[in-house]
């Protein structure tokens, strides 16, 4: 007998919401009422408790999630995301969220180099030219400044309009505690 993975396991569970029109309650359009986008990191433990701690309801504001809450390059997908949202979607403030206990905290290129080396990934491909993996690994090693960084970074983006207020935040993981960075 085949064990179910947990993708099909989702796909069968998504034939049922549909059919029951589960999604109805959550019907909206792409603009956010708030006119609000909020940057924040991927990790699980905000999956609901971001929005339920910021109470924003679906349709409130844009999501956006990467590793660590952060704008690495001027001009990553997160950054494109946020640019995208205030001039095609209305947004008139950003958030950035990080969280306390981040993973993306002392993440660095190092620690995975070993497990993709065992996982199969050539040397040839950990040793390229193009890229600076160390780079752009790296994380952080300070929450407040990483959040200071990535505010910054959306403020000063040539083509971030200054009339678009930007404010950073640490949500503590467990509680959904805010508390503003200045």
């Amino acid at each position: 007998m085949k064990l179910q993975s947990n993708i099909d396991s989702v796909l069968a569970f998504n034939r049922e919401y549909v059919a029951a029109k589960g999604y109805e309650k959550h019907l909206t359009d792409k603009f956010p009422d708030k006119k609000l986008a909020v940057l924040s990191c991927m990790d699980t433990r905000l999956s609901v408790l971001l929005q339920d701690a910021l109470g924003l309801k679906n349709g409130d504001a844009k999501i956006i999630k990467n590793a660590g809450a952060v704008i690495p390059t001027p001009w990553d997908s997160a950054m494109r995301s946020l640019i995208v949202a205030v001039y095609e979607l209305g947004v008139t403030e950003i958030m950035v969220v990080a969280h306390t206990t981040c993973g993306a905290c002392h993440m660095c290129f190092s620690h995975f180099k070993e497990e993709m080396l065992q996982r199969g990934i050539p040397e040839a491909e950990l040793q390229r030219t193009d890229i600076d993996l160390d780079a752009w690994l790296e994380g952080f090693h300070d929450t407040e400044q990483s959040v200071r960084n990535t505010v910054a970074a959306i403020v000063n983006h040539p083509l971030i309009p200054a009339d678009v207020s930007v404010r950073g935040f640490i949500i503590e993981s467990a509680t959904g505690a805010l508390t503003e960075v200045r």
